[in-house]
């Protein structure tokens, strides 16, 4: 049986609700606005521009409730996703023309210029154009950001657990440990010896866990690897 894609929306909107985000819902309409040229260019610009920190001063009464998430909220779904929150500039993947609409709907319901862009996306999408799932993200203030539009396909169904070792050096440890007693049963018996014995395979163990232990601290530090909990708002390749 095939699983589902997961997605990245629907878990945040999840852990919302977990959260009580959602007690006073408002239902709104967003009315797509004709193509403006002059406009387009301007919200271009202000999605590759510098993401200082502001607060646009959207009408609450105008924003869906569903659509306002808290940092807490996306720093979590990050983590358990391995994904990064950054400024719209990292970005290097193209911002959809139904997005760019989006923008200049509501900058023309709530009378303002919206800046300070945020994406949420795997890491690999700051670096290089790829299709997994970004969200775009305006902040509001007081740690609060507004969904305005998710663009690409669905996350893997397996990346929250692919993304769980790396959550901590302790969930790391534990996998290392699990794959290292797998492949020690994998050891035909009597490899090296005539009688195999319950310490011949704790020794082949040790050895194994060191072997892969050793390919798995190269590999984070070849490739500035980095824990889930120290990436998700990081800037940097190798953070």
């Amino acid at each position: 049986m095939l699983l589902k894609r997961t997605n990245i929306e629907d878990k945040l909107a999840l852990e919302s609700r977990k959260s009580g985000a959602q007690e006073h819902i408002i239902d709104s309409v967003y009315q797509l606005l004709k193509e403006d040229n002059a406009r387009e260019e301007q919200i271009q610009a202000r999605l590759g521009g510098k993401g200082n920190a502001v607060d646009n001063a959207f009408d609450f009464d105008l924003l869906e409730t569903d659509r306002i998430y808290h940092l807490d909220q996306i720093k979590k779904i990050c983590i358990d996703y391995r994904l990064r929150f950054l400024d719209s500039k990292y970005f290097k993947g193209e911002i959809p023309m139904e997005g760019i609409s989006k923008i200049k709907s509501l900058e023309k319901d709530h009378g303002i210029t919206i800046e300070g862009f945020k994406i949420i996306a795997p890491s690999k999408l700051f670096r290089l154009e790829d299709k997994d799932d970004p969200l775009l993200f305006a902040p509001i203030g007081n740690g609060y950001f507004y969904l305005i539009h998710r663009w690409g396909n669905d996350l893997h169904p397996l990346r929250k657990a692919l993304a769980w070792p790396f959550k901590s050096i302790v969930n790391l440890t534990a996998v290392v440990l699990l794959i290292s007693y797998l492949c020690t049963l994998m050891v035909p018996e009597g490899l090296f010896s005539k009688s195999s014995s319950q310490a011949e395979f704790w020794i082949i163990y040790f050895f194994m866990f060191k072997s892969i232990a050793s390919v798995v601290i190269f590999y984070g530090f070849a490739l500035g690897k980095n824990f889930n909990p120290a990436i998700w708002n990081s800037k940097y390749f190798n953070a």
